[in-house]
């Protein structure tokens, strides 16, 4: 559905994007990650027609796709990071306004505004002014407008900022039925475990590069598992045999205390249980740590913070 080649956005001497490839098929509910100036509002906005590309190409459905082909353009929806919606306009009126703009009219205008008021729950706030609703309705709204023309790609670029958990699992649910649907999204977040969630595959910008891309389980296995123990008795003997345990580091942070790094818990568990009883070391605290899309983004990206 979505081709991006050598995708690049310079301003001045610094690139905000630096030669970006990569695929979205159709259907496909896609990740995309980076820090704070990483490049992803930029590439979001490129790849919705709002902004110039410096270099590279944008295949869309097949064809080359431009800013002012405005049929193209017809087959995406974007939920931006800042709300665009229109707080002196009522529910209905928003999303009228934004149907009309696709040249929708008629019946066919109101039957998807009535379709739409509904998926976003909000049919019983419709006539209300939009300035009036909380946090998490805006953002309802907000993604609404952008589906009101049908569009069969969808750009979601930090959808759920600052809503409510109840708004969230909305925007959520609403999300993985219109991927049930055949549309097809790109969701960009800053809450990790949002993307592990939702995404099957995930893309991490950095810098405005892109440094990984691939499926969210290949990911995760970059990492090792922990494995963390409290224990007392813990001879000079039974250490020896512990080092021996574990596909990484085995390192003991305490005189009773170990931390184990492996790829499989469960098996490590099977042979660490034995060396424990016969070594009549007593188990008092046992702590796992899977691996998780923020451990893997941290560890590609680095721990420093942001502006």
């Amino acid at each position: 559905m979505l081709e991006v080649r050598n995708l690049r956005k310079d301003y001045g001497p610094t690139p905000a994007l630096a030669g970006i490839s990569f695929t979205v098929d159709k259907g496909e509910l896609f990740g995309l990650l980076g820090p704070n100036g990483a490049g992803k509002t930029t590439l979001m906005s490129i790849v919705a027609g709002l902004l110039d590309r410096t270099a590279g190409q944008i295949v869309l459905d097949g064809k080359e796709f431009h800013r002012r082909d405005r049929e193209l353009r017809r087959l995406i929806g974007i939920v931006p990071q800042e709300l665009a919606i229109y707080n002196e306009l009522t529910a209905r009126e928003n999303l009228r306004f934004f149907g009309q703009l696709y040249s929708l009219a008629g019946a066919e205008l109101e039957t998807r505004v009535e379709a739409i008021l509904m998926a976003v729950a909000l049919a019983d706030r419709a006539d209300q002014r939009a300035g009036a609703f909380s946090g998490g309705m805006k953002r309802r709204l907000n993604l609404g407008a952008s589906l009101v023309h049908a569009p069969k790609i969808l750009l979601l670029d930090e959808p759920t900022t600052g809503v409510d958990p109840q708004s969230r699992n909305h925007i959520f649910e609403e999300v993985r039925r219109l991927n049930a649907l055949g549309i097809t999204i790109v969701y960009t977040s800053h809450y990790m475990e949002e993307v592990q969630a939702l995404c099957p595959r995930v893309g991490i910008i950095d810098h405005g590069k892109l440094i990984a891309c691939d499926a969210v389980r290949n990911l995760l296995a970059q990492l090792p598992s922990r494995l963390r123990l409290s224990a007392r008795s813990l001879s000079e003997g039974a250490r020896t045999r512990l080092r021996s345990l574990g596909d990484g580091r085995v390192t003991f942070p305490s005189a009773e205390s170990i931390e184990i790094e492996c790829g499989d818990v469960k098996r490590l568990l099977l042979q660490l249980v034995p060396i424990l009883s016969e070594e009549q070391v007593e188990m008092t605290g046992l702590e796992t740590e899977e691996p998780n899309l923020e451990r893997v983004f941290l560890h590609l990206t680095g721990r420093g913070l942001r502006d």
